[in-house]
């Protein structure tokens, strides 16, 4: 299959949706499956962190924790679904799963699989624990550490795809480049759901220590990008409107990493009080417990703060854009309008419980109100795009052209595109070159 290139001098206009006319014509189910990208992933995501945010919700009620299986079931349906259609992709068009890690914007989603998989474990060991029984924390235990694996397999191995394959400008920097690390962000509040299930308190502690070792990793990694985003903005203004749904990837991180530190922290007491040997690190460990803990919800604050200064920057660059009638048109990205305010959410019930404080008890509880509305939102909207060709079309998604680099194109997609761009193909070196 020739590879179609794609120096385009209109690249920008480009990267913001415009440059592509309105979709006309049809195309058969099967080449439209071929345009389903790794970013779908993220619709698993965000409906697994709402269904992790209702099991968090202090306020218990008949019904809560239904609906918060509800969410856990669809979720585990929508990622077999999602796996379904990237089997038919790559079966259909084998030499698309590796032009899928070799894409500039793609390959950032690849680690959206990791996080899935995560979140569905997080899931299973908040609605099952305390219903199956302790065999389902035994084999969760085995799972957490293969996803721990997985996690730092696989951010490793997207970070020097990217750093050997892509050239990128600060230019077009955005919170995206973030998403390799977000595999590790996850396994700090997956160990705190794991070890307050755990009975044996060396397997919870170690369950404990890998989460807090990892998901330092993870924030770390993130803050070097942070660094380069703040550039960014003060070099380049902000992102395009199109693009700015994804600001809201840098909420995650921080506010990840205070969810996950304060959750596993408040399990230290519990693990600790039945530690063998009476001794912990040569001191008491009741009083080590507590030392951790303090220390923990504290430094927490910082992180959950940062969490929220750059929650109310995205979503002021993003209120902006409501000024200019389809200047958002849809993307898988909007969905990090649900995925990373969930961890916010939870962060926020988190240090609630840490320090006593009943009115931001109240605030969760409205957040994740707003945020199950908002996921209907985005829903609907991912369902509107499919029918009006919006997504799962060429040059709609995030596999269209960019940085000259472009995924194939056979005859009906180029006819449906109105044959936009004339161009000619290298198939020996698969590169594009412009007539």
């Amino acid at each position: 299959m020739p590879i179609t290139t794609g120096r385009l001098g209109a690249s920008r206009r480009n990267e913001q949706y415009q440059s592509i006319p309105p979709p006309k014509g049809n195309l058969p189910l099967r080449k439209r499956l071929k345009h389903v990208t790794w970013a779908w992933f993220t619709l698993v995501m965000a409906t697994g962190g709402i269904a992790s945010t209702l099991r968090s919700v202090p306020f218990r009620f008949n019904g809560l924790y239904a609906i918060g299986v509800v969410f856990m079931i669809l979720n585990l349906v929508f990622f077999v679904i999602i796996w379904g259609m990237m089997f038919c992709r790559f079966y259909w068009y084998p030499y698309m799963f590796k032009l899928s890690f070799r894409h500039p914007t793609e390959s950032l989603f690849v680690p959206a699989v990791a996080v899935s998989f995560g979140t569905i474990l997080i899931n299973i060991v908040e609605y099952g624990s305390d219903k199956v029984g302790r065999w389902l924390n035994r084999a969760i235990l085995g799972l957490f550490w293969f996803d721990s694996g997985l996690a730092v397999t696989l951010s490793i191995t997207i970070y020097l795809i990217l750093w050997s394959t892509q050239t990128y400008t600060i230019a077009r920097m955005t919170p995206i480049w973030i998403f390799p690390a977000y595999p590790l962000l996850i396994i700090g509040p997956h160990a705190a759901a794991l070890a307050q299930e755990m009975v044996n308190p060396r397997e919870a502690l170690a369950v404990v220590i890998g989460g807090f070792t990892i998901q330092g990793i993870g924030f770390l990694v993130s803050v070097t990008v942070y660094s380069a985003f703040v550039y960014r903005l003060m070099t380049h203004k902000l992102p395009a409107e199109s693009l700015r749904p994804g600001m809201f990837v840098s909420v995650g991180p921080s506010a990840f990493t205070a969810s996950g530190v304060i959750g596993m922290a408040s399990n230290l007491d519990t693990i600790l009080s039945n530690w063998p040997g009476g001794s912990y690190m040569g001191m008491d460990p009741r009083l080590a417990a507590n030392i951790l803990t303090i220390v923990a919800n504290w430094v927490s604050l910082w992180l959950w703060g940062l969490a929220i200064w750059f929650f109310f920057v995205s979503l002021v660059a993003n209120l902006v854009c409501l000024r200019k009638p389809g200047s958002l048109p849809f993307a898988m990205t909007w969905f990090s309008f649900i995925f990373p305010q969930t961890a916010l959410t939870k962060a926020t019930f988190r240090v609630a419980a840490a320090f006593d404080a009943f009115p931001l008890q109240v605030v969760g509880c409205v957040m994740t109100a707003t945020l199950i509305l908002v996921w209907f939102l985005v829903v609907g909207k991912m369902v509107h795009a499919i029918y009006k060709k919006q997504v799962l079309w060429p040059e709609t998604g995030e596999d269209k052209t960019e940085g000259g680099f472009s995924m194939p194109k056979d005859h009906d997609e180029k006819v449906v595109l109105g044959d936009v761009v004339s161009t000619s193909t290298d198939i020996g070196s698969g590169r594009t070159k412009s007539r």
